[in-house]
């Protein structure tokens, strides 16, 4: 989460609720530049040794836990800009080596940038949520694309549609699963990868080379090895869990959810049932006026009848998916901030304007051009506290809660 005073890259900043009871991306083509000199490097997906061997040798300059910046052309283009009439220490604290009377050598001093700076952590979370956006909208193609065309890796089977149905056939027919294909992003090159190891005759899982493709198959199927090799980093960039949080990896998601599960599962022995302990959570907020309730049913009720909005019905109709009601209410959230109508997006001196304005032209509506909210930007909240986002259901969780309710009675 960016800090409060800085904004974010769509202008405006993550916003709050008054507290109750108050009212395929890839730059790879780009060369990275040296933040103080003219001289630029190849854009890796590596490392960037080259450059930060200048920046350290050249002009004494260490960028601290530089893995966890994911654009690090868009970091230093930053940088360069912001340090150009700026003295480097109004950012970087200085390193003195070699500084006390008694030490031997020559005394240097290193300038370490690094993310206690806020303005640096505020940098490295917007490239974050920069390559979530693109990485989230080529996903979302690649999930609708119906031009998929694929040979199975391990037979002469051919796939045209979805690509679902090439990793269903793998797992199904040779017991060789990548994990659920809506968890990937930029299947193509993974596949790419993936052929080229077996044409190199080399074990997908343990990585060993082998002599002929028979070897290869039967040392694949004795030792259980239809599966990548988890420890190697190459396919991190395949799997859409890599992106969601700066500077952890899938191995530190997973490790986050198994220690609190474990938490869980000790703090329940011999304790009291807390199944009645629901807490105080915020109400959930009419998304066109300041109107409020502890329940969002009441709050969709609300706007059925007094905006003539109906949540539900829109859902239905459109066939939206949780993604997509997401996407709606931070768009109608940040139109309506912004001052400007939901439907006609005409922009108005103040919230009642355009409040008015709406009931009048009858624009309690969405655009009749869906990208205008369907933009990967509205991914994320307009408002931190939001609780309606916390309510949303897609079909499967109401089909589930239905059965839920109906199994109990």
């Amino acid at each position: 989460m960016a800090d409060r005073g800085i904004q974010t890259q769509h202008g405006l900043e993550v916003l709050a609720f008054p507290e109750q009871p108050a009212k395929e991306f890839s730059s790879l083509e780009l060369q990275v530049p040296c933040i103080f000199c003219d001289k630029e490097f190849p854009n890796t997906t590596g490392k960037n040794d080259a450059v930060l061997h200048h920046l350290l040798v050249e002009h004494q300059l260490v960028i601290g836990d530089v893995a966890q910046v994911c654009d690090l052309r868009r970091y230093l283009c930053h940088w360069k800009t912001r340090f150009k009439g700026n003295p480097i220490t109004d950012f970087c604290p200085v390193i003195n080596i070699n500084s006390k009377p008694e030490d031997i050598g020559p005394k240097i001093q290193y300038f370490l940038l690094c993310d206690s700076l806020p303005e640096d952590r505020w940098l490295r979370e917007d490239l974050q949520r920069r390559r979530l956006e693109d990485v989230l909208e080529c996903q979302q193609r690649e999930r609708s694309d119906t031009h998929f065309s694929r040979t199975c890796l391990f037979c002469k089977q051919h796939f045209e549609g979805n690509r679902t149905s090439l990793f269903t056939h793998m797992a199904t027919d040779h017991g060789f699963n990548v994990g659920l294909p809506d968890n990937l992003v930029n299947v193509n090159e993974l596949l790419d990868v993936l052929e080229q190891k077996l044409a190199n005759l080399q074990c997908l899982f343990c990585e060993k080379l082998f002599k002929d493709r028979t070897a290869l198959k039967d040392h694949m199927r004795k030792k259980q090895h239809k599966k990548i090799n988890p420890k190697n980093k190459e396919y991190d960039r395949f799997y859409v869990i890599n992106y969601l949080e700066l500077g952890k990896t899938w191995e530190d998601i997973q490790n986050e959810n198994e220690e609190e599960e474990e938490y869980r599962t000790e703090g329940s022995a011999g304790e009291d049932d807390w199944s009645d302990w629901t807490g105080d959570l915020p109400p959930s907020v009419c998304l066109f006026c300041e109107t409020s309730s502890p329940t969002t049913n009441e709050v969709l009720q609300h706007m059925r009848e007094k905006h003539l909005f109906d949540f539900l019905a829109i859902k239905c109709a459109l066939g939206l998916d949780f993604y997509h009601q997401v996407k709606i209410v931070n768009y109608i959230r940040r139109q309506v901030y912004k001052q400007n109508c939901v439907k006609c997006q005409e922009n108005f001196s103040s919230r009642l304007a355009v409040l008015e304005h709406m009931e009048k032209a009858q624009h309690f509506a969405l655009p009749e051009d869906k990208t205008a909210w369907d933009q990967p930007q509205y991914f994320f909240p307009t408002y931190e506290n939001d609780s309606l986002l916390c309510s949303l259901e897609d079909d499967e969780d109401e089909e589930e809660r239905v059965e839920d309710e109906a199994s109990t009675k």
